[in-house]
C-alpha cells in the first residue's frame, strides 16, 4: 500500500521491517544473557539510552548538541526510575529493570524529538517575529519563549491520548505482557498504570526541560544558533 500510495520512499518500510526482526532477535539474546546480571543490566540500559540520544538528536538536526539533548532526557528519566524504585514498586532485578525503564526511555526519547521538531520548525518559520520581539526589547529568550512555548504541549499530545485510550481503544504492551506472562487482569492493569504515569512524568519532565534548554540558545541545530543572536 505505500508503494500503491505513491508515498515517497516505498523501501523505507521493508528496512523498517527487516531492521525490526533483526534488531528485536538480537535484544532477545542479549536480554537473555544479561538479565540475570544487574551491573551487565543497567551496562545494557546506558547503551539503550545513548541510542536513543543519538537517534533523537539525528531526527531533529541538532547531533552537536547532544550533551543537552541528554540533559533534557535524563532529567525525565532518572526521577521516575528513582521513584520506581524506592517505592519498590519493581524489584532491583534486571528482568524487571530493562522492560520497564526501555518502555519509558522509548517514549521519553519520543517526546524529545517531537519537541524539537515543532519548536524548531517554528523558529525557522518565524524569523520575523522573532526579530520583532528584539526589536521590542526582548531578550533572546523571552523572543524565542513567544514563538516555541504554545508548541511544547504538542509533544505531549500523544503521550496524553495513550493514557486516555488504555483499556478502551488499545491494550498497552505492559497489559499484554503480564497476562500471558501468566498474570492476572489485575496485576496486568496495575502494571500499564505504572507504565503510563512514568511515561506521562518523564515526557512532561523532559518537554519542561527542554523547552528552557531551548529559549537559552543551548540545545539548537547549528542554523539557529547561528541565526538566532541576542
Amino acid at each position: 500500500m505505500y508503494a500503491v500510495g505513491r508515498l515517497p520512499h516505498p523501501r523505507a518500510t521493508l528496512v523498517a521491517a527487516g531492521r525490526a526482526v533483526l534488531q528485536l532477535g538480537l535484544a532477545a539474546l542479549v536480554i537473555t544473557a544479561v538479565a540475570e546480571n544487574l551491573a551487565l543490566s543497567v551496562l545494557l540500559l546506558c547503551f539503550m539510552f545513548a541510542v536513543a540520544v543519538f537517534t533523537t538528536t539525528r531526527r531533529v538536526e541538532a547531533a552537536a548538541v547532544w550533551p543537552w539533548t541528554t540533559v533534557a532526557m535524563l532529567a525525565g528519566l532518572l526521577p521516575v526510575v528513582a521513584i520506581i524504585l524506592l517505592t519498590g514498586t519493581v524489584p532491583l532485578e534486571g528482568i524487571a529493570l530493562i522492560p520497564i525503564v526501555g518502555i519509558i526511555l522509548g517514549n521519553t526519547m519520543n517526546g524529545h524529538t517531537l519537541v524539537g521538531r515543532r519548536a524548531f520548525a517554528a523558529l525557522r518559520e518565524e524569523t520575523g517575529q522573532y526579530d520583532a520581539g528584539l526589536s521590542l526589547g526582548l531578550t533572546r529568550g523571552q523572543a524565542i519563549a513567544e514563538i516555541i512555548d504554545r508548541r511544547l504541549p504538542e509533544a505531549l499530545i500523544p503521550g496524553l491520548d495513550q493514557v486516555k485510550t488504555a483499556g478502551v481503544v488499545t491494550l498497552p504492551g505492559a497489559f499484554i505482557g503480564v497476562l500471558l506472562g501468566g498474570g492476572s487482569p489485575a496485576q496486568a492493569a496495575a502494571a500499564q498504570v505504572l507504565v503510563l504515569l512514568g511515561i506521562m512524568a518523564a515526557q512532561t519532565t523532559t518537554t519542561v526541560v527542554a523547552g528552557r534548554l531551548i529559549r537559552g540558545a543551548h540545545l539548537l541545530p547549528a542554523d539557529l544558533h547561528a541565526r538566532l543572536r541576542p
